[in-house]
């Protein structure tokens, strides 16, 4: 079996159709469990009160918003090279998805940022270029609403896509790249000594997982919605020229 052959929407609809229930309910635990662990079942920082509480959020959204972009990328990829209809459709499925969790990720870090900073914003390397790794998450979904011919208009944000992942680089590792700026380094580490406390690493690593399977979730759903919505416009394309 070659993975290419997921690239066929009719062999794409019969598997994701089978692995969505299976991806919602796993989705549903670990968040559920997550949320509920990290929210009501960890003590207070010492030095950061309940306030650290918003890593359970704030974390795994930030990771999913660059993740989601790297997802884009390989698939905007297979889209240039083999001319794949369903990894253009994955990626255009996938940058609502990914905006979400951007503007998740500066919403908490905005609020983690004010009592921990004494500010709203700042103009640190990370935060910056995340602010615009957003900006390109809405310039990629307008440019698919403007490009009327659905094959130019993946050309045309596969090429984007490719641009904005020097963003989602940067916002990925901003903190390597300059020794400065009021954002802290990773919360989850290889290296012991840089990782939050066993207590708070716990559950952050459930709700990772629940927000990996989100994506995962909503991703195969729209990508399935679009797939349905390119068959249905073929159809009535079809019968106005009968």
């Amino acid at each position: 079996m070659s993975i290419w052959e997921y690239a066929n929407p009719k062999k794409f609809m019969q598997t994701s159709a089978w692995a969505l229930p299976w991806a919602v309910g796993l989705t549903t635990l670990c968040l559920t469990v997550g949320l509920i662990w990290g929210f009501f079942f960890t003590p207070d920082d010492y030095k950061q009160g309940s306030t650290v509480k918003i890593i359970y959020l704030h974390v795994p959204s930030a990771m999913m918003a660059i993740n989601a972009w790297a997802m884009m990328l390989v698939t905007s990829l297979i889209w240039i090279v083999r001319r794949h209809h369903v990894s253009a459709l994955a990626a255009k499925a996938a940058a609502p998805v990914g905006l979400t969790f951007t503007m998740i990720a500066l919403v908490t870090g905005a609020l983690w940022g004010q009592p921990m900073w004494g500010t709203w914003w700042a103009w640190d390397p990370r935060l910056t270029s995340f602010l615009i790794l957003t900006l390109f998450y809405l310039g990629y979904i307008a440019l698919w609403q403007a490009v009327e011919d659905k094959d130019t208009a993946a050309d045309l944000t596969s090429i984007l896509c490719l641009v904005g992942s020097v963003f989602a680089l940067l916002s990925r590792y901003a903190v390597n790249f300059w020794n400065q700026g009021l954002h802290q380094g990773a919360s989850l580490s290889l290296d012991k000594e840089e990782n939050v406390s066993d207590v708070f690493w716990l559950p952050l690593l459930v709700c990772i997982a629940g927000f990996i399977l989100l994506f995962l979730t909503l991703v195969l759903m729209r990508t399935r919605t679009e797939i349905r919505a390119r068959r249905l416009a073929a159809l009535l394309a079809r019968e106005r020229l009968a």
